[in-house]
């Protein structure tokens, strides 16, 4: 199991995450943050859980990529 975290109150909207997992985040129209798709939120972090083991390759890049460091990537 892949667990991916996004804090999304402190994305500053760089796009990095879309760039490098297109499919798993998006960019909001509304605030220009970053969305985590198919997430649940709980206190501010968004959390997706998924059985692809692609998904730890790309959420990683994403992750390194991120300049305020607010994607978290873990196996479980």
């Amino acid at each position: 199991m892949i667990v991916v975290t996004l804090q999304r109150d402190k994305c500053i909207g760089c796009n990095y995450c879309v760039e490098f997992a297109p499919e798993y985040f998006r960019m909001s129209k509304k605030d220009g943050k970053s969305v985590l798709l198919q997430s649940t939120e709980k206190r501010g972090f968004h959390t997706m859980k998924t059985k692809q083991h692609s998904a730890l390759e790309a959420c990683e890049k994403a992750a390194k990529a991120c300049p305020v460091k607010i994607i978290s990537v873990k196996e479980v």
